[in-house]
């Protein structure tokens, strides 16, 4: 499970450095939890969840984005830009990964998935 949570992450790093994005940290970890990655796109600093699947069993990667880990994901934004950013335009993105059989990917970039 932890390998394909690394694949994805490698994959979406590659998307998104691909689409323009310049990528600030990987893994952000603090006591409060941790953020996959932490990117800036233009002068807007992106906090991006990346969700990935090889099923359905459990529903579409993005799903997993519940209102538990949305609340995580904003209490730990703020503490990042509390220590290193001060204000600026803030956005929350979700990737969604998903690993077929046949060896396809396929990946749903999610823009503004939720706000603070």
């Amino acid at each position: 499970m932890k390998i394909l949570g690394i694949k994805g992450e490698n994959l979406a790093v590659k998307f998104l450095k691909e689409k323009g994005y310049r990528i600030i940290a990987r893994n952000y970890k603090t006591p409060l939890g941790e953020i996959d990655i932490i990117a800036q796109d233009g002068n807007t600093i992106v906090f991006i969840e990346v969700k990935t699947r090889t099923d359905e069993f459990f529903g579409q990667p993005f799903e997993a984005v519940n209102k538990k880990k949305r609340q995580k994901l904003k209490n730990v934004a703020l503490l990042y830009l509390k220590r290193y950013k001060g204000e600026c335009p803030v956005r929350f993105d979700v990737l969604s990964i998903f690993y077929r059989g046949d060896g396809k990917k396929e990946i749903e970039h999610i823009k503004d998935a939720f706000e603070v």
